[in-house]
């Protein structure tokens, strides 16, 4: 078998489009990502939801509403898969939950995510949207998502930027902590501009 990074990105994105192992999922498996080689921003978030399920396209929902407006970018730049890599926890609808959706299925990243990094060697900022994405991929002491958010100067050295889930759900997090929109947001908007 080829090394991951031997295997062109284009086939390895077919390879993941293709998968079935999570045939058992409610609406089946559709595995939903979006990537080139030249890619500087990974946007690496939780999982789709129904909507994203139903047409393919990642972050076609209210959340991704507001994450474009957070990124100061409109559709047309944020869908350019030559600038903006995107590459959920789990690629696939993982089902309804007593609370939302069910957590991102836990076989996706390890199976898939290296591989797919190998070939985005360009990438210079790294949005780590949720607590999955965070807890997979930072190590560090907090003990919640509010103080890793608070604290996301602290992770920038390693090319990661911490943020809270754009979900409508979470209004009353967005209220309860202003410094985010007014102090990570614009920060966020300043380094897509420097990095597009």
């Amino acid at each position: 078998m080829t090394a991951p990074t031997e295997i062109p990105l284009v086939d390895l994105l077919s390879d993941i489009r293709a998968c079935s192992h999570c045939s058992d999922l409610p609406l089946g498996p559709r595995p939903v990502l979006s990537a080139e080689p030249s890619a500087k921003i990974l946007i690496i978030g939780q999982a789709p939801g129904t909507r994203v399920h139903a047409t393919g396209i990642p972050w076609n929902d209210p959340s991704g509403d507001r994450l474009r407006m957070w990124m100061g970018l409109d559709k047309e730049q944020f869908y350019n898969p030559s600038k903006i890599a995107i590459m959920p926890m789990g690629f696939c609808y993982p089902g309804k939950g007593k609370s939302g959706d069910l957590p991102p299925r836990h076989e996706c990243a390890p199976k898939w995510h290296a591989p797919v990094l190998s070939h985005l060697p360009k990438v210079a900022l790294t949005l780590l949207i949720g607590q999955y994405a965070q807890s997979y991929y930072l190590n560090d002491k907090f003990k919640t998502l509010t103080e890793r958010v608070k604290n996301w100067e602290l992770f920038l050295s390693k090319g990661f930027l911490p943020l809270v889930h754009p979900s409508p759900r979470n209004q009353r997090w967005l209220k309860n902590n202003p410094w985010f929109e007014k102090e990570v947001v614009p920060f966020l908007q300043k380094v897509i501009k420097e990095h597009l």
